[in-house]
């Protein structure tokens, strides 16, 4: 039997996330949109509850193309407001809407948001020893960097502590515990 953090332990699903997608470095943009959206809908919240709505929230949210979810008109955000398979805030759902409109832009300054996102980091995954998740930080400089730039640009729902969360779930920190089967895996 293999280890893993204990936070992926919980079921199956938080089993197949944490072993096939938690801290994978991820460069399509597509996505990167989807962690970014779910990230945001996390806020305040467990990442079981979104992890269990996460197929609901790709049909509602046209499977996260940022192209569609940035055209959504007022129609749309009221029919998103009155879905109960999603997470039906409504100034995260608005707020959404907006961070296509601002992920688009950023595609558009520098070609790709995986461009822009990664250069933060110098396009490779920071790497950290954790052994317990008490040592694990929910943030970080750097993502007190990046939400102070993105909130610069107009994003919403990107706080520091949403952005560290991003930052692990797309493999920009590897805090996999070091005693993980997936630490070394994902270097």
């Amino acid at each position: 039997m293999c280890k893993r953090c204990d936070w992926g332990t919980k079921n199956e699903l938080m089993i197949k996330y944490h072993d096939e997608e938690w801290g994978v470095p991820l460069h399509d943009d597509d996505k990167l949109f989807e962690f970014f959206v779910l990230e945001g809908f996390q806020a305040g919240l467990s990442w079981q509850i979104v992890l269990n709505k996460r197929e609901n929230f790709r049909k509602a949210f046209d499977h996260f193309n940022p192209q569609k979810v940035a055209a959504y008109s007022e129609n749309k955000i009221q029919e998103l407001i009155q879905d109960k398979s999603i997470i039906r805030n409504q100034q995260k759902i608005r707020a959404c809407v907006n961070n296509a409109q601002r992920f688009l832009d950023v595609q558009k300054e520098f070609g790709t948001f995986d461009r822009y996102i990664w250069k933060f980091t110098d396009y490779k995954p920071i790497i950290n020893s954790f052994k317990t998740l008490a040592e694990l930080p929910a943030k970080t400089e750097l993502s007190d960097a990046i939400s102070k730039d993105l909130k610069s640009r107009g994003f919403k729902f990107v706080g520091s502590t949403v952005i560290y969360a991003h930052m692990q779930a797309t493999g920009m920190v590897n805090d996999h515990m070091v005693d993980c089967f997936r630490y070394h895996e994902v270097q």
